[in-house]
């Protein structure tokens, strides 16, 4: 047993003796993992024991559901931080512990070597250190924890941090379970002066979940560019019998000898400017990489997970092949060009042939949450909603003749019920009277769970005898009490640059529309030959309620511009194109928008860097003639 603290072991024998069971999280605190013979050691490394309990999770919130909603299992597309999102996936019996692939290229794999404001050269500086390898440590563990015992992890990298990682591999999934490095070589122009070999290649490390389950591996073969020709008549190698020929140019030659299996050097190509799966966002991988990949490591009808979509190569490439696909992301421009490829789906790898039809699958936003869609909930689905954002256990008891929710940690919990009785408020009368019933039965800490509407005072606790009542507000942003830091929100990027950045987000925020006032006009810029529909943004303010978004300045908080050309009114938004805030800041913010490309209706959505939008539809005709 490893060294537990005094509060530590109070808590345990508090809970025992509730006769409440000890949260499944307590596992590692009472039964450490075995230390390793060796281990990559760096600042700031913490326990997996502590990361897989200390995380906090978020409930998935339902966004749109594309196709025809079927029967069963219906596929993922999650947006919010990937850290988050799989502590809460745990709790799904028909995920955990059932993935039977996992690919990811983390943010590091990038060829980018951007140059710009001090705050950009941040992310190259993060992605070097040991911070970056923490982040993605900490995320190994989770996806360790959803791969079925016989399943694969393939990891992308490139050659600047690959070492490190494949430590931290040896450390996680143990290096017994390593199976191979594969090589991805490519072909690309040459500099003529260089003082290096030139690289050409990145790599993918591949590792199972458990030696002793029988993993998934399925032998890729690929065609001879020579086939071997044999003498016509030949024997196998037992000389049991003559095989199968058949007649060529006069020569005959084995069948099995026109094949040859893929080895661990795969020369595949990049994508060409004009190739049909090119989607524009940074960092997209080859269809065939994922092709091979898939085939190799998982059969059809199994669940495929990328934590790191991107712009949704693996999850195309699942569809293709008959697989089921989670696919998590933390920026809004992988969303919908991850929602514009679904839809438009080829059933040849490269985005080819027939139009593929999608099967369902269902957005879901964690981190960052309609609240009005929450107001619509049934109380069943509030409650369990309101638990899971404040990471409690849902489980019903009853403390003084009062009926309570669940705990947090082993402090009672309460979710108002605002729905029975909507003439209901939360005052102090309410708390007094609640006291009067359970304070001097409950601890230290007592959570209530409430809309902020339906809270009549400021203070966000009230101290009665020797309990303190925590009051958790829906919405809200950051509450201090009870988090070791500040929740911090996922950033949206304003240069492309920043589009693969790392996220590592903590608690939630609610949606909230920034305020956009904009000019709209046609005209022909100096210079050019053709005249534009020109968007003047005069003001962008985001209204978001984290700590230090009021203080940002006119526009500061505007992280990109999106355009669908020809929006259909399904609510579904078909990305055209993306201006990135650090590029309309250049061009005296104004968006040019080429008017040829005009449907009869466009939507243009603006998004500040918490990921909020605010959305607009126009017409050609909504922008007049201005200056030439």
């Amino acid at each position: 047993m490893g060294k537990l603290s005094k509060q530590k072991k109070q808590e345990i024998i508090e809970i025992i003796e509730s006769g409440n069971d000890l949260p499944e999280d307590f596992k590692h605190i009472l039964f450490p993992p075995e230390k390793k013979e060796y281990e990559l050691v760096y600042a700031g490394k913490e326990r997996q024991e502590d990361i897989l309990a200390d995380t906090i999770s978020v409930p998935l919130q339902p966004v749109k559901t594309f196709s025809t909603n079927g029967n069963g299992w219906t596929n993922k597309l999650i947006f919010g931080d990937n850290l988050q999102v799989m502590k809460s996936l745990l709790d799904d019996p028909n995920i955990k512990g059932q993935v039977k692939l996992i690919y990811i290229d983390p943010p590091f794999a990038t060829k980018q070597e951007f140059r710009g404001s001090q705050d950009q050269k941040a992310y190259q500086d993060k992605i070097a250190g040991a911070e970056f390898i923490e982040f993605l440590r900490k995320r190994l563990i989770f996806l360790r924890e959803l791969l079925a015992d016989d399943g694969s992890i393939y990891v992308h990298l490139d050659t600047r941090k690959s070492h490190y990682i494949k430590t931290l591999m040896d450390e996680i999934f143990e290096e017994q379970n390593f199976k191979g490095e594969i090589v991805w070589y490519y072909r690309k122009y040459q500099m003529r002066k260089m003082r290096a070999f030139a690289n050409n290649s990145e790599r993918l490390l591949w590792y199972v979940n458990s030696s002793k389950s029988r993993y998934i591996y399925n032998p890729l073969t690929v065609p001879l560019d020579k086939p071997k020709y044999l003498k016509r008549k030949q024997w196998d190698k037992d000389l049991s019998r003559i095989v199968n020929v058949r007649d060529k140019d006069g020569k005959l030659i084995y069948d099995e000898y026109n094949d040859q299996k893929v080895d661990d050097v795969w020369d595949i190509p990049f994508m060409g400017a004009t190739s049909p799966e090119r989607t524009g966002y940074p960092t997209q991988k080859p269809e065939t990489i994922l092709d091979q990949v898939i085939r190799a490591a998982s059969n059809k009808g199994d669940i495929v997970l990328d934590a790191f979509a991107g712009s949704g190569t693996t999850l195309a490439v699942a569809e293709k092949l008959g697989r089921r696909w989670l696919g998590i992301d933390c920026g809004k421009l992988a969303m919908y060009t991850i929602q514009k490829r679904m839809l438009n789906l080829k059933t040849e790898i490269g985005n080819k042939g027939k139009r593929l039809k999608a099967k369902p699958f269902t957005l879901y936003s964690a981190g960052l949450y309609d609240f009005k869609q929450l107001k619509k909930l049934p109380w069943d689905g509030w409650r369990k909603f309101a638990l899971l954002l404040f990471n409690c256990r849902d489980e019903k008891h009853k403390v003084g003749g009062v009926e309570l929710d669940g705990f947090r940690g082993r402090s009672d919990v309460f979710v108002f019920n605002h729905i029975e009785d909507k003439n209901l408020v939360l005052d102090y009368g309410f708390i007094d009277e609640l006291h009067s019933h359970i304070g001097l039965k409950v601890g230290k800490e007592f959570f209530i769970i409430a809309p902020a509407s339906k809270v009549m005072f400021l203070e966000d606790y009230i101290d009665k005898g020797n309990t303190r009542y925590y009051i958790l507000r829906i919405p809200y942003s950051i509450i201090n009490e009870l988090h070791n830091k500040n929740f911090a929100a996922i950033r949206q990027p304003v240069d492309e640059s920043q589009v693969n950045d790392t996220v590592d987000a903590v608690g939630f925020d609610f949606i909230r529309p920034p305020k956009v006032i904009c000019n709209y006009c046609r005209k022909k810029p100096k210079g050019q030959l053709y005249e534009v529909a020109a968007v003047k943004i005069t003001t962008f303010k985001s209204e978001a309620m984290l700590k230090g978004a009021s203080q940002l300045a006119n526009r500061q908080s505007l992280s990109t511009v999106m355009v669908d050309y020809d929006y259909k009114n399904n609510d579904t938004f078909n990305l055209n194109e993306v201006f990135y805030a650090s590029d309309i800041e250049k061009n005296k913010w104004e968006v040019h928008l080429t008017t040829e490309k005009f449907g009869d209706k466009m939507m243009i959505i603006y998004l500040d860097i918490y990921g909020n939008e605010y959305r607009e539809i126009k017409t050609l005709k909504d922008f007049k003639k201005g200056k030439k």
